[in-house]
């Protein structure tokens, strides 16, 4: 009989989905040499070669994708036996990954942190900051337990099978100008439209807030925007329409307070919106996930008490005003 070791099946399955020794190490958390010697020690216990040269790398054999196969089952079997047997105790312990944009880390996933410390102190929480399409490969795999993502109105972000996406939190978009900007100087609503001469700045590309700059110039403007800087910081943002340097269009959870050097606007043309998504796995969760979610939504209501405009409402939809 062969004994199966869980922990060198989740090497195989990462390699599974991920492709590459390094890409695997580096979701994981070890060094490419240490994913090969797990990987040479499971093809040992099944008495098969798994992998196979590739060029310069390796890929899965028939028997290996086989195995991949099967530990997918099992790795999701084990981790429904671990919330089962959690669900039996009084105490709430065990570990909970999360991950999420820098916003959500800051104002929702560390003040969760702060109270289950509180709370449960039995509770093991990491965070990582992490873009959605970073995160959803780990998250279907087990390597986090829970990512909050955003998407923005005519931007839907993909919903990979496997995974459960709850809507958790919505707000309305704000132009940020130049206090100076003559655009600003009137204090009403800005109209992209006339945004037209100006320099941007947006998350990197390939990110739902890039896509949604380029979109709304696209639609509410009819160009292209003069799209210079990219950064996924939003502090990096801000710095740079203090500086005259940019205008931005960004939520209010990133908005610094009382600015003087920073003009906050509606968009005159359309209320746009941002939505944040929690996205957890479709097994059963353990109680420590269970709580931590709780404490996140608590959090997510308190925010939206405090921003007129958002709300917490599931599956909110935006709406379309035009001047």
């Amino acid at each position: 009989m062969v004994a199966l070791d869980l922990r060198r099946l989740r090497f195989l399955r990462e390699l599974e989905e991920r492709g590459t020794l390094a890409a695997v190490a580096t979701a994981l958390g070890y060094s490419p040499s240490t994913v090969s010697q797990q990987l040479n020690l499971l093809e040992k216990d099944v008495g098969a070669a798994l992998l196979e040269k590739a060029g310069r790398g390796v890929r899965l054999t028939d028997a290996g994708r086989l195995l991949a196969g099967h530990a997918r089952v099992l790795l999701a079997a084990a981790e429904t036996a671990e919330a089962d047997l959690a669900s039996l105790t009084e105490d709430v312990r065990g570990t909970v990954r999360a991950g999420g944009l820098q916003s959500a880390a800051r104002r929702l996933l560390v003040p969760a942190v702060a109270r289950l410390r509180v709370e449960h102190p039995q509770i093991r929480t990491e965070v990582f900051e992490l873009e959605l399409e970073q995160a959803l490969p780990g998250l279907g795999l087990g390597a986090v337990d829970l990512v909050i993502g955003d998407e923005y109105d005519g931007h839907p972000r993909p919903r990979p099978p496997g995974l459960r996406f709850i809507d958790l939190y919505e707000e309305p978009m704000r132009l940020v100008l130049p206090a100076a900007h003559p655009l600003a100087l009137a204090g009403g609503p800005v109209r992209v439209a006339d945004l037209r001469p100006d320099i941007w700045v947006a998350s990197a590309e390939g990110t739902g807030h890039h896509a949604m700059v380029v979109g709304i110039c696209r639609l509410l403007g009819g160009y292209e925007p003069d799209l210079r800087h990219r950064s996924n910081d939003a502090d990096v943002h801000f710095e740079l329409v203090r500086a005259g340097a940019a205008v931005a269009l960004m939520p209010p959870l990133t908005l610094p307070v009382d600015d003087p050097a920073l003009a906050v606007r509606d968009v005159a043309e359309i209320a746009l919106h941002r939505r944040l998504v929690v996205a957890v796995r479709r097994t059963p969760p353990a109680p420590a996930l269970t709580t931590f979610l709780a404490a996140v939504t608590d959090q997510a209501r308190h925010l939206a008490a405090a921003h007129p405009g958002s709300t917490t409402r599931p599956g909110a939809r935006p709406r379309r005003t035009r001047n």
